[in-house]
């Protein structure tokens, strides 16, 4: 009889792993969300939540989508490197965009906000468009002002001048309560609240 080689090979493997669980402060990877790193804020006792602009995304502490009971899965991941790297494998390129960083902040800048090029965008249409908007108001009164037209057109262009300015002042209202939302949370926010 030849001589037979007995191997035997140990297929399984045995981990001891805990679940992850998050608290405010935490530092989290997030791909359905994004491909930063976001920061975890206490919504309420047992509810997390990433703020992107005015968009509240609520996990819970294991990591859960908040209000979604269909999540059996965890939607937030620590922010290490294994996690990126896991990740990055995981979405081979799908999800995961090269983000490009315009930095126009100061050496001595202790604080900073990421704001995307859409929303400082819509910002500064708003603030153009009011400016025309004032301006406009401006040459109106000089015209009423010199009597270069008469009193029904005047009385006429008044009425549209109060809609629009009304219009104008709740739309920049709205983007300035956006902004002091996001200052709420800097230490700006904070030394004005004290």
């Amino acid at each position: 009889m030849g001589k037979s080689i007995r191997t035997t090979s140990n297929t399984q493997t045995t981990t001891n792993s805990i679940p992850a669980t998050f608290k405010a402060g935490d530092n989290v990877l997030c791909p359905s969300v994004g491909d930063g790193t976001y920061k975890l804020f206490n919504k309420s006792k047992d509810c997390l939540t990433i703020n992107i602009g005015n968009v509240e995304c609520l996990y819970r502490a294991d990591g859960r989508a908040y209000h979604e009971d269909c999540y059996v899965l965890p939607s937030l991941f620590h922010d290490t490197l294994a996690n990126r790297q896991a990740i990055a494998t995981l979405y081979s390129g799908i999800h995961i965009s090269q983000r490009t960083i315009i930095d126009t902040t100061e050496a001595d800048d202790k604080e900073v906000i990421l704001i995307s090029a859409f929303d400082l965008s819509d910002i500064a249409c708003d603030i153009e468009s009011a400016a025309i908007v004032i301006s406009d108001i401006g040459q109106l009164l000089g015209l009423i002002h010199y009597e270069k037209i008469d009193t029904h057109t005047a009385i006429s262009m008044a009425r549209l001048t109060h809609d629009a300015t009304v219009t104008w002042y709740d739309l920049l209202q709205r983007q300035v309560n956006s902004i002091k939302e996001t200052l709420a949370m800097t230490r700006y926010g904070k030394e004005g609240s004290q």
